[in-house]
């Protein structure tokens, strides 16, 4: 996979040595942090660097009026007193006080953020040196130093692959940008920065996928695509529709009986773990269109359809950031793929399928079909791996949106130590969660006069009635439900995404497998 950025840490001599070796004006550009205080302040390092040029730079900022407050920064070409350096940028870091009521105990720990502010500022295409230094010094260093590549690579990315003619902006510089990022312990950061980009890979990767359109990217397709984790060892199955028949996945075949692209479901093993050890599991829908069946949605935003599958997006790119790392832990990965198309051959409104579990389930809406697939998979996994909990990541319900906006997704879940550990996880790297009630009233609500359950609750508590009708499908395995309609897609610009694609929910559930699952 090509790199939007390339990253080479390098010593803070080795940095002066490049600088003092490169006399001529128009050289790199250098790049500095500065911290918000009574008065604008440097790292040591950086003022070494700085020298005699140290006070027009002061001066300069004073005319633009900048004070390093976080998200700001100062750009100079040509500065006087560094020959070698064609143009100075300065990033602002901000200041304690700017943190307070954030999630996070001090500003300047949001390096994620600061890479990404830095590899807007720099541009596509540049040769760059940045002196991470910040004033006031991070708790780890090196991690400080992944979050920072993490940051510049996610929003360096594009997704311009259908874009015959390019803005001019666009073209003029071609390629990856180039970092040297001086620290005090080359060696160990750059440790930390290959677990980032490794990670970086695996977001990238999700939002490749949510980004294909629909006649590019169906169930057949996007099977080929997760089978290249093979390549790093991830243990690979691909069920088609006769397997799929012989298993019994009535609920999931039903979806996509309607179109001409057939449904598969891929099995992913990582096997990283103790042999033997019990697996996690992650499952993740995968509609790769959605027009709502035979009760069709409305035309208006249809095509953000395309990104129904974000869930199974995110789990693929969750495996690949797994087996970049050798994670320790033996993780399932599972994949629902349907399309969801009205024709002679649709599930119809008041059918009544049999799951996988053998619970019946009447189809009062063919658009709640996210569910469906979710069902065969989760009873799939549970009753095959014997995993130790099942997450499942789904752009499930619109009415997430309403309730949570953009910027949280829903958690559901039957175990608190689970739900309580992805919320903790979501906090770290700010991929943010609000838990939902769940309970035997909302549970009630999708009881069927006809069949065990329906497949909709009515518009009251959409998402909880969903969430309950998921939980059907796992007994008493810990499990938990993300509902990701809100965060998956169509997302908020952002310090790292410019994209309309997130690939939300690889960074969360990577780092939930770090901190609390790995041997």
């Amino acid at each position: 996979m090509s790199a939007y950025v390339k990253i080479e840490t390098v010593s803070f001599g080795e940095a002066e040595r490049r600088l003092a070796a490169s006399p001529e004006a128009g050289g790199r550009p250098l790049v500095l942090i500065a911290f918000a205080g009574a008065k604008l302040r440097f790292g040591s390092e950086s003022e070494t660097i700085l020298k005699e040029a140290l006070p027009q730079v002061t001066r300069a900022a004073a005319a633009a009026k900048f004070t390093g407050k976080r998200g700001t920064s100062l750009d100079l070409y040509a500065p006087q007193g560094l020959p070698s350096v064609g143009r100075l940028l300065v990033i602002g870091v901000g200041s304690a006080a700017e943190g307070e009521g954030s999630d996070r105990a001090e500003i300047f720990d949001d390096f994620l953020g600061l890479g990404g502010q830095t590899a807007a500022k720099l541009g596509q295409g540049q040769t760059a040196l940045v002196v991470f230094d910040p004033p006031e010094a991070p708790a780890d260093p090196a991690a400080a130093a992944g979050q920072f590549a993490l940051g510049a690579e996610l929003r360096a990315y594009k997704f311009d692959l259908y874009r015959t003619k390019k803005k001019k902006d666009d073209s003029e510089r071609e390629g990856a940008s180039d970092i040297a990022l001086a620290v005090a312990d080359p060696d160990a950061a750059r440790g930390a920065v290959g677990q980032s980009l490794g990670l970086a890979e695996g977001v990238v990767i999700a939002r490749d996928l949510v980004n294909e359109p629909a006649n590019v990217l169906y169930p057949e397709e996007f099977a080929r695509r997760a089978a290249k984790l093979a390549a790093l060892g991830v243990e690979v199955e691909i069920l088609d529709v006769p397997a799929l028949e012989s298993l019994g996945f009535r609920a999931l075949l039903g979806v996509g009986q309607g179109s001409v692209h057939p449904s598969r479901v891929v099995i992913l093993r990582w096997n990283g773990g103790a042999p033997g050890a019990q697996p996690i599991a992650f499952v993740g829908k995968g509609v790769c269109f959605d027009t709502g069946g035979i009760s069709i949605k409305p035309a208006a935003s249809m095509e953000d359809m395309k990104g129904d599958m974000a869930g199974a997006a995110a789990v693929t790119g969750l495996l690949h950031a797994l087996a970049m790392r050798k994670a320790k832990a033996n993780v399932i990965g599972v994949l629902g793929l349907v399309e969801n198309m009205p024709s002679g051959e649709a599930q119809r409104p008041g059918d009544i399928v049999t799951s996988l579990s053998g619970q019946t389930i009447e189809i009062i809406n063919t658009d709640a079909e996210g569910r469906l697939v979710l069902a065969d998979a989760l009873w799939h996994v549970k009753e095959t791996y014997k995993p130790a909990f099942i997450i499942d990541l789904a752009t499930l319900t619109g009415a997430i949106l309403v309730a949570l906006g953009q910027e949280h997704a829903g958690l559901f879940s039957n175990n608190d130590e689970l739900a309580g550990r992805i919320l903790e996880a979501g906090k770290a790297t700010g991929e943010k969660l609000w838990r939902l009630p769940m309970g035997p009233a909302y549970d009630k609500l999708v009881d069927s006069k006809f069949a065990d359950m329906k497949n909709t609750g009515g518009r009251h508590a959409g998402s909880i009635t969903a969430a309950q009708f998921l939980e059907r499908f796992v007994d008493k395995t810990p499990w938990a439900h993300l509902d990701i309609a809100g965060t998956g897609m169509g997302s908020p610009a952002s310090d790292i995404n410019q994209s309309w694609a997130s690939g939300w929910g690889v960074r969360l559930l990577d780092r939930l497998v770090k901190d609390y699952y790995e041997g």
